[in-house]
Order: structure tokens, then C-alpha cells, then sequence
């Protein structure tokens, strides 16, 4: 559940401590920034570069090394679809797509490689009955095909069962993680920005004497920002929990999970490939899984289950959970045999997988809102990605950035996309956004 309680009664004492300690040369000496931003995962750093550009004086914080693969952001590939059952999603992923082209034009090297997209399952299923009104609602350009007319358009590449349908759409493709997140970095370095990594951040206080925050490492250093943005992905709960002194809970569970890469039979491989026209996918059903075109390795195809195991972030297993894994890797032996027939080799099992890990909320929605408390409108929180926000960076960033610099005026202006994203949906209700389909992330 998401709780808060006024923290600055039990803080107050030790932020005069630290004021009072200080000399005013001190204080002057400590490092001042209009704009914080804690982790420097593809959210924190496209705020980083947001804030920068906007000609905030910026500073980028992460605990680990910078490109580290301990988190969500890490990687060859994810997906770019504007296809969603909840509408909210389909104009925010309309938007970063825009963005994600302004950022490429300015860095002058390529992160998002287009496909169509591909989403297809039973015609009742319920989240693609809503996938298709929000088609409609949105004026997303989009074909409705049968199982014939799926084959046909694949070239005989994809096959559905008779009751199943497909949702083809333009915008769709790969985006490549780890050069995404390069990306965002050094065009906030190219605007100014300070960015600094191996930097645990431990604490943060209300600075009383000039506003705004003060922000604290565990090697001693701090920092003064007149705002302050934490997109710690996995852990932000922990982090969140820890300043405000155990007054507010995030609801986000981290999820380890894996993404696992697939052999194209020989004779197949060009296939399988964006060049010739095959698409990013999702397939809805019990369990829903995703892929990619055959891109980030020679001759794989990157075929997943949507979920993952309950895990601390810092104690995870890095994929040996056998029975688990087995589960999944039964599932998508018997959906790849039915989908791709014998192009794909699944009888031998995948060739190679890779951890990563979800930041679950009950809901499967993003949280993105102001902290408050006595942090009021200084700091803005965001996690909760549930495993598909990645195709979201450019706008979050930027949402983030105007929230903690404009506060709840400039967030009028995001109303549409975020109402339904802020910590309040969770008060007296745990489960949080109340949704007519199913949910599709899988525990296992």
C-alpha cells in the first residue's frame, strides 16, 4: 500500500543540525543545481537531458557504474508499439515516438529501427478488444486480419488459429537500450549537465535555508538542488521509504525476469529480419509474450513470456530458477512451434538468455507525481514501469523535467497523460487503476 505522514517533525532536528554545522563558506563550496536527478537508468537520463537542454543547471546521480546491466535500461532491444489497451498509453507513445526521432537528429546516429507492429490473439480476448477501440479512438492507422489475411501478409511467416485475429500497425520497431541511454547522456553532457555515477544516494532533507532539497551520498558528499527528480527503477521504493524516514511506501515490487533468444532454422534467417518486413509482435493470451525481429544477433529471434519472479534487486538469482524457467521455456516451446511452425528451432530450447528486471505496481501503471509531504512540489518521483515503459523515455523525461521545474501548474498541461499515473490512485485502494481486461504480466 502507498502511505504518507508529515516527516518534517522527526527530520527537522537534524536538518538544523546539518545547516548549523556548516560555515557559510561550506555551504557555498557544496555542489548547487537548479535540477537533481537520482538514477541514470533511460528515464532518469532523458530527464537529465531534458533539464539540461531547458538550460537548467543539471546533475545526474547513479549508485552503480554508468551502462550498467543491473537494472531495466540495459540491452540489444525493446519495443516500440503505440498499441496499448489503456488509452492513456497510446498518446504518450505517439508523442515519444516523436521524440526519440528529435533525439536521434541531434545525437546523428540511430537508436529506433522501424518495423510495423504486430498484436494478435483469441478475438474475445479482452485487452485486444480494448487494443482495437483505442486504434479507432486515437485514429491509429491499422488493419484487422483473419488468420488467412495474417499469413498472407507475412508471407506465410506467421500462423494463428482459426479464432485468433491480428492487429497490424505502423508504429512499431526496435529501440536499442544501452545506445539509447548513451544517447540521452552525452546530449545531457553536450547542454551542461554533471553526471556522476557509483554515487549511492542515502538521504535527502529540505534544505530550510535556501529551499529546495539537500542531497546526500553515502561517501559523504552532498548536493543542493532547488528541485530534485528520483528514478531509481528498482530501487525507488527503497530509496523513497528510506528519506522520508519509512513515511511513504511505493507500491512496486520488483520482478527479475528473462528474455530469451531463439535459433532461425537455416534457409529462414533473412526472414525473420526488419529488412524483410517482419514485425515487433505481441501476442495476447494466457501468457502474453512479446518479441522482436530477428536484429540485435546474427540468425536469434527474441521470443519472451511478459513477467517474472518476486526478487530483491540486490539478491536476484541472474536467471537460475530451473523450475521457473522451464515453465516459461515450455510455454514458448509450444507457441513458437504453433506461430512460426519449423523456421524457428524450439525443439532444442533457446540458444542464449539475459536477465533484466520489471518494477511491478498492482496496477501495471506507471507512477509519476510529486513526492510531497514536506518535500511539497521539490521533488518528483518515477518508477513503476511494469516492463513497458522504456518506449516512453523521451516524453517521461520531459513530463518529469516541467513537473519539477513548473510544479502542479505546468502538470495541468499533462493531465491527460498522467491522471491516471499519480501515488493517490492507491489510497484506500491497493490495486489501484480499475481495468476491464485481464491483467498481462505473468508471476511465475
Amino acid at each position: 500500500m502507498w502511505r504518507y505522514r508529515d516527516r518534517n517533525r522527526k527530520r527537522k532536528r537534524s536538518i538544523c543540525v546539518l545547516s548549523s554545522s556548516k560555515s557559510s563558506k561550506d555551504m557555498e563550496n557544496l555542489g548547487q543545481f537548479d535540477v537533481i536527478v537520482i538514477g541514470a537508468g533511460v528515464m532518469g537520463s532523458s530527464a537529465a537531458y531534458q533539464a539540461a537542454k531547458t538550460g537548467q543547471k543539471t546533475l545526474l546521480i547513479e549508485q552503480f557504474d554508468f551502462l550498467h546491466y543491473r537494472g531495466s535500461s540495459h540491452g540489444e532491444s525493446r519495443t516500440i508499439r503505440a498499441t496499448y489497451p489503456e488509452s492513456y498509453y497510446c498518446r504518450m507513445a505517439i508523442e515519444s515516438e516523436k521524440l526519440w526521432i528529435d533525439a536521434e537528429s541531434e545525437i546523428g546516429y540511430k537508436v529506433y529501427f522501424k518495423s510495423q507492429q504486430l498484436d494478435f490473439g483469441p478475438a474475445n480476448n479482452s485487452s485486444l478488444v480494448e487494443l482495437i477501440n483505442n486504434c479507432k479512438k486515437h485514429s491509429i492507422n491499422h488493419q484487422i486480419l483473419d488468420r488467412h489475411q495474417t499469413n498472407k501478409h507475412f508471407s506465410g511467416r506467421i500462423e494463428l488459429p482459426d479464432d485468433w485475429i491480428a492487429v497490424v500497425t505502423e508504429l512499431g520497431g526496435v529501440l536499442k537500450p544501452t545506445k539509447s541511454v548513451a544517447m540521452f547522456q552525452t546530449l545531457a553532457i553536450k547542454h551542461g549537465a554533471v553526471l556522476k555515477d557509483r554515487m549511492e544516494i542515502v538521504d535527502m532533507i529540505t534544505d530550510e535555508d535556501r529551499g529546495g532539497v539537500l542531497v546526500s551520498s553515502r561517501s559523504g558528499e552532498v548536493f543542493s538542488g532547488k528541485k530534485c527528480v528520483v528514478t531509481a527503477g528498482a530501487w525507488v521504493s527503497k530509496l523513497v521509504q528510506n528519506v522520508s524516514n519509512g513515511g511513504t511506501i511505493l507500491p512496486i515490487q520488483p520482478l527479475e525476469t528473462s528474455v530469451f533468444y531463439w535459433k532461425i532454422k537455416k534457409g529462414y534467417e533473412l526472414d525473420f529480419t526488419i529488412g524483410a518486413g517482419f514485425p515487433s509482435f505481441a501476442s495476447y493470451g494466457e501468457p502474453y509474450i512479446y518479441g522482436t525481429p530477428a536484429f540485435e544477433f546474427p540468425d536469434l529471434i527474441k521470443v519472451a513470456v511478459h513477467g517474472g519472479r518476486e526478487c530483491e534487486p540486490d539478491k536476484r538469482t541472474w536467471g537460475v530458477d530451473k523450475e521457473g524457467t522451464t515453465m516459461v521455456i515450455g510455454h514458448l516451446k509450444e507457441w513458437i512451434k504453433g506461430r512460426f511452425g519449423d523456421r524457428v528451432n524450439w525443439e532444442d530450447g533457446p540458444v542464449m538468455s539475459q536477465s533484466c528486471l520489471y518494477s511491478m505496481t498492482p496496477d501495471e501503471d506507471y507512477i509519476i507525481d510529486f513526492l510531497g509531504g514536506g518535500f511539497g512540489e521539490d521533488v518528483v518521483v518515477a518508477g513503476g514501469f511494469s516492463g513497458h515503459g522504456f518506449k516512453m523515455a523521451p516524453l517521461i523525461g520531459k513530463i518529469l523535467v516541467d513537473l519539477a521545474v513548473g510544479g502542479k501548474m505546468a502538470g495541468e498541461k499533462y493531465d491527460e497523460e498522467i491522471k491516471h499515473l499519480k501515488l493517490g490512485r492507491f489510497e484506500g485502494n491497493h490495486k489501484g487503476n480499475k481495468k476491464s481486461f485481464d491483467d498481462q504480466v505473468r508471476l511465475k
